[in-house]
């Protein structure tokens, strides 16, 4: 599998764990819930494949995203613009790596919603899944950009 393919399967996986239906049990929540962050999983897989993908050329050692995109990475094209991308607090990739972050921490991503949570709070408040079905249009729409600069390379 070349790293392109690696990093479409991985999108399209983690499309797939988006869109399935959680059904209407006791457990339609925890499923819910596996799948947002099973979802965010493969996202954060799919950013290192995208990386390697990008940085082909550059022959890297690691592909690492926190390495790659923090302060003292790399100074290849394809990485600075994400780099910048991602200080940009209104991004899909500060949203997502601000995700992933929350992911490996103690708490997780996934949230049960309450059912005492007033009408107004939880419509002001994006799901997750909603929020990171966004990252995953934006994620697909900038790597298509960033496959064109990295070809010229």
């Amino acid at each position: 599998m070349t790293p392109r393919s690696r990093t479409n399967q991985l999108l399209y996986q983690a499309e797939l764990l988006l869109n399935l239906s959680v059904g209407n049990d006791e457990h339609a929540a925890s499923r819910r819930m596996a799948g947002e962050e099973g979802a965010l999983a493969l996202m954060e897989l799919a950013l290192n494949a995208a990386l390697r993908e990008l940085t082909e050329h550059a022959r890297l050692a690691r592909h690492d995203w926190r390495e790659l995109l923090g302060n003292g990475g790399e100074a290849i094209a394809e990485v600075q613009r994400l780099r910048e991308m991602r200080e940009m607090p209104d991004s899909w990739l500060a949203v997502l790596t601000m995700r992933i972050e929350t992911l490996h921490g103690v708490e997780g991503a996934a949230r049960r919603e309450s059912q005492d949570e007033t009408l107004i709070v939880a419509a002001d408040r994006l799901a997750l899944a909603d929020e990171l079905r966004w990252c995953l249009r934006e994620f697909k729409t900038s790597l298509s950009e960033l496959r064109e600069t990295s070809i010229e390379w």
